[in-house]
């Protein structure tokens, strides 16, 4: 498939949300023509909104609009100090995405919204009030972080990493200083607490008085959702996809699980599906959901117990 039409530069965008927090991002436009819709790229946790660009350009090419931004604490949404900050993985669903939503709507009520979302970011629509507005979802990866549903072959070591040695360091640093480390971005400590800690139902991480409203919410998103997950991954196996596909209860929901050498690869794992090294794979095929609705690996379904 050859590119459809120019792109335009993004411009930097600025996302008001319901309680006073401004979001940096990004906005894409398609050059000429009506756009087939307007994306949202929800970033994976302590991955910043930049490494999305790339895919974002591609999409402004066929045909869409595109909004990248950064949740609270990251990137160009990130506080002079992070310290002691207490933003936290429901904060980006609720207010951050939220925003983006609105933005999006306000911008052009007609146009359709879709969704891609990385890792949490497959997760965090279905804490969103206005969820509802979304025509399609393409989750990759997305999980949220339970330890359970780690590859059995790597529990033990991302255990360790992510579930003891975060919010450890978390507790003397103030937040979590992935940067120095080579682990992801930093975190405010919110998310860091709300990931090292984090329960195997998802409505159980909150107030049991606040559960019936979280289920209510991913009740209301009824967007088809394509959720993909790949072999190699430890993080987002099969199960930790499926913990969270259970909750979108109002959806319907297709899983897949592909092998890297599906994607003429040796290895993809957790993070590069976003890596231009797929833009002439994977990245064509996910056109095919955001535009047509139809999965492009129907051979790939995963079916449930």
């Amino acid at each position: 498939m050859s590119i459809i039409a120019p792109v335009q530069e993004a411009r930097p965008l600025e996302i008001a949300c319901a309680d006073g927090v401004v979001l940096g991002g990004h906005f894409w436009q398609r050059v000429r023509g009506a756009p087939a819709g307007t994306v949202i790229v929800n970033p994976a946790t302590g991955v910043l909104a930049r490494y999305y660009h790339h895919y974002a350009r591609f999409l402004a090419a066929h045909g869409f609009d595109v909004v990248t931004y950064d949740y609270r604490g990251i990137g160009a949404s990130r506080p002079a100090s992070l310290g002691g900050c207490a933003y936290r993985w429901r904060d980006w669903g609720e207010k951050d995405f939220e925003a983006a939503l609105a933005w999006v709507r306000a911008r052009d009520a007609s146009a359709p919204v879709f969704v891609v979302g990385h890792s949490v970011g497959g997760a965090l629509p279905g804490l969103a009030r206005g969820a509802s507005n979304i025509r399609r979802l393409l989750s990759v990866g997305g999980q949220f972080g339970c330890w359970r549903h780690y590859a059995p072959a790597h529990r033990t070591r991302l255990f360790l990493k992510w579930h003891v040695a975060m919010p450890a360091l978390t507790v003397l640093c103030g937040y979590f200083p992935g940067r120095r480390l080579g682990w992801l971005e930093d975190l405010p400590a919110g998310v860091a607490y709300e990931w090292s800690f984090r329960r195997s139902r998802l409505e159980d991480n909150y107030p049991e008085a606040e559960r019936e409203m979280i289920l209510r919410r991913f009740d209301a998103v009824t967007a088809p959702i394509l959720a993909v997950t790949l072999s190699d991954d430890a993080i987002a196996t099969v199960p930790a996809i499926r913990a969270v596909l259970e909750r979108y209860r109002g959806a319907q929901r297709t899983q897949v699980l592909l092998d890297p050498a599906d994607l003429g690869q040796d290895a993809v794992g957790h993070f590069s599906l976003f890596h231009s090294r797929h833009a002439n794979g994977f990245w064509l095929d996910t056109l095919l959901w955001l535009r047509d609705g139809i999965n492009p690996w129907p051979d790939k379904e995963v079916v449930g117990d």
